[in-house]
This record gives C-alpha cells, structure tokens and sequence, in this order.
C-alpha cells in the first residue's frame, strides 16, 4: 500500500463517491475524485460484481498512475431470481435510454414487483483495491446487506434504491437512515471495512 494513502477513488456517481469518501478519510486516506482526473468510463463488460469492479479499478489507476479503490454494486431481488444485479444502474435503460436515473430504475422495480409476495432482496458490493493498473493480485472486499422491497417509497435519504429498501432489524427504510449509521452497517461499509482490513495487513 502506498506510504502516502493517496488514490484515487473510481466512481462517477455522486452518491457513492460522497458516501465512501466519508467511511474512507477516518481511516487516513486521502481520497481523490475519479473526476478530477477523467471523465471517460470503462465498459463494464464483466459478468460479475467482481469483474466490473476489477475492471474499473484497473482503469482508473491507468489513467491516474495511482492506486485505485472502485466498487460495483446493485441490488437482487429473490422473486426475480436475482435481478437487477450487476444491471442495476442501468436497469431502465431499456426504456428511458440515456435519460434512465435512480428514479426511474426505482420505479422500474415497484412495477415488476406488483402481487409478489416475496420481497426478500439484498444489496451486494464487490469492493476492490489495485495498487497499479496490472496489479495481478488485486485486494477483493465483498458485503450483502439483507432487506425487503416495499410497496412504496419511504425516507428521503441515501440514493439508488434506497427508499424501497426495509431493513426489518431497524424499522426503517434505508432511505430514513442517518448518514452514520447506513455507513455501518451498509453493504458497501462491509466491503470496504472487509478491504481496509486486508490493506491493512499488507495484503
């Protein structure tokens, strides 16, 4: 790991990079914005949580010279055999294109999931350290977040699917969260702290 703990985090979308940036800089990182360096993305052809975020921690260390931490995560859903998974982001696309967003992806969701009685669903992250860009061992973190999909939204906080996410051990949605403490128990906060605990100890 470097001695400075500066890299650059790669993700583009807002919520996650706020979030992250966060859990990250108590632990003494000094985390740099993927979109202070580039705006382009890498394709994200990997058939897995595992492979796409490998992929985009390889880019943005090539495009950068700095270790990377980048992450791919999504929600699945047991009544739809596991989907949207790795697609969750771009889950309406189909219909709404380049303008699809998390509401629309939100929206998408509540409609498929009309009359089923399963709402069992887990958010999944795949969280992944490279020190180069062809680092051949890069640090693999995983987290899953256990819930429910409700019937509607609830809470205004947090993004992607999160105001359709119950989370029964708490009462709450992960939407009406605070900051805090969704950066505890989170699916993403797993991954990372599975992560940090590797780098930690020179892995």
């Amino acid at each position: 790991m470097s001695q400075t703990k500066r890299l650059v985090l790669a993700t583009g979308n807002a919520g996650k990079l706020r979030e992250m940036s966060e859990i990250l800089q108590p632990l003494g990182w000094d985390v740099l914005a993927q979109k202070d360096f580039f705006s382009d993305e890498v394709d994200e052809t990997g058939l897995s949580f595992i492979e796409n975020a490998i992929l985009k921690a390889r880019f943005a260390s090539e495009k950068t010279g700095l270790p990377a931490i980048a992450d791919d995560s999504g929600i699945e859903v047991s009544a739809l055999k596991g989907r949207p998974g790795i697609y969750s982001a771009r889950y309406s696309a189909d219909e709404f294109g380049d303008a699809a967003n998390d509401e629309t992806n939100l929206q998408k969701l509540l409609q498929e999931m009309l009359g089923q009685e399963n709402r069992n669903a887990s958010y999944y992250c795949a969280m992944v350290y490279v020190e180069h860009a062809e680092d051949p061992t890069p640090v693999i973190g995983l987290g899953r977040w256990y819930g429910e999909i409700l019937n509607e939204k609830l809470g205004d906080g947090g993004f992607g699917y999160d105001p359709i996410f119950w989370v029964e051990e708490l009462q709450k949605s992960a939407a009406q969260l605070a900051k805090e403490e969704k950066n505890r128990i989170s699916h993403r906060a797993q991954a990372l702290n599975a992560l940090t605990m590797q780098l930690r100890r020179g892995a």
